[in-house]
């Protein structure tokens, strides 16, 4: 791994500087304007559940009881004519979840930090902290259609810092390979393992891989519009972290769109660990299935997302009172999001 890394990163400098001279030999052109944009969002939502004490599921967003923050997410990026930035940090609950468990303190409002060059048409180069490539769901609530996250993504890598190269091969066509760090090594590489990534994109299927010291991901994320107005995501994977300790899980995502403003979605999510992963139990092996209902108002920037989720277990893993455990939640939530 080590020589490939080294061989990895030694051919994409070779090729940005025989790029450059190039470019330096070639007949100077009226350079594109450059492009400076600020977005961001910002969520907040109330929860409970309808037991005595107002237990979430175990996932990592949208966890909180009564009134609750999600968090505010802030994005600078600049796009020139070759190259540009991007700068996005969050803050609040939401956002503290989206980079748990980043070695180092000063990186806990980073949520990605890099920045590309694109080294010829169809070939972009990225270096820094980006979100994920794997699965169906993202941190910014915006983008995901449910508010609340299934336990694929709360549970596989939420961002990779290193370097990676995408490859348009065609209108349909596109190809990604990556050198990182461990996942949550966010600031620099502590444990000295790296690990690889890959993404192959076909006709909008994608399938993912993620390999590192002692772990191991396949992923598939795709989806179909089988109407104008009623599509349905896919998602698939399966990872290990040495022996026999891993989770798999499937999820279809329906979703029907009744008017310019309003849509109706529904996630039905199962999800499986195996020797004591801790995603649910801390030993042994578990299941869960879930099906969440979400209704999605947009009036301008803002959205407004009621939720209905019911949780089934194999085990009492669910505290619905100071004395009882069950095997089955059933939970509500409603998120206003500001989009800008």
């Amino acid at each position: 791994m080590k020589n490939f890394k080294t061989l990895f990163i030694l051919s994409i400098s070779l090729v940005m500087f025989n790029n450059a001279l190039l470019s330096a030999q070639e007949t100077e052109e009226p350079a594109e304007e450059a492009t400076f944009n600020f977005s961001g969002t910002v969520d907040t939502y109330f929860r409970t559940s309808f037991s005595e004490d107002p237990v979430a599921p175990g996932t990592s967003f949208a966890n909180l009881n009564g009134f609750a923050l999600g968090m505010a997410n802030f994005i600078v990026s600049y796009e020139g004519e070759k190259s540009g930035f991007v700068a996005d940090v969050v803050f609040g609950p939401r956002g503290s979840d989206a980079v748990f468990g980043s070695s180092g303190n000063s990186s806990e409002l980073v949520n990605q930090l890099y920045a590309y060059y694109n080294i010829a048409e169809g070939v972009k180069i990225t270096l820094g902290n980006f979100n994920t490539f794997l699965g169906y769901e993202v941190i910014s609530p915006a983008a995901n259609f449910n508010y609340s996250t299934s336990y694929m993504f709360s549970y596989g890598p939420f961002s990779h810092t290193g370097i990676k190269a995408d490859f348009t091969l065609s209108d349909d066509i596109s190809l990604m390979l990556g050198i990182f760090n461990q996942t949550d090594q966010t600031e620099a590489n502590y444990d000295r393992y790296t690990a690889f990534g890959a993404q192959l994109g076909l006709y909008g299927q994608y399938i993912n891989l993620l390999a590192g010291e002692d772990y191991f991901q396949i992923d598939y994320t795709g989806g179909f519009d089988l109407s104008d107005s009623f599509f349905i995501g896919i998602n698939a994977t399966t990872a290990t972290l040495g022996g026999d300790t891993g989770f798999a899980g499937v999820a279809l995502y329906p979703q029907i769109t009744t008017s310019d403003s309003f849509a109706i979605g529904l996630r039905g999510e199962f999800f499986s660990e195996t020797d004591g992963f801790g995603a649910l139990v801390s030993d042994g092996d578990a299941d869960n299935f879930s099906l969440t209902l979400t209704g999605s108002y947009t009036a301008g920037n803002f959205t407004f997302k009621p939720e209905f989720r019911i949780d089934s277990a194999s085990s009492e893993i669910f505290a619905i009172s100071p004395t009882e455990t069950a095997d089955n939640l059933a939970s509500f939530v409603v998120a206003a999001i500001y989009s800008f």
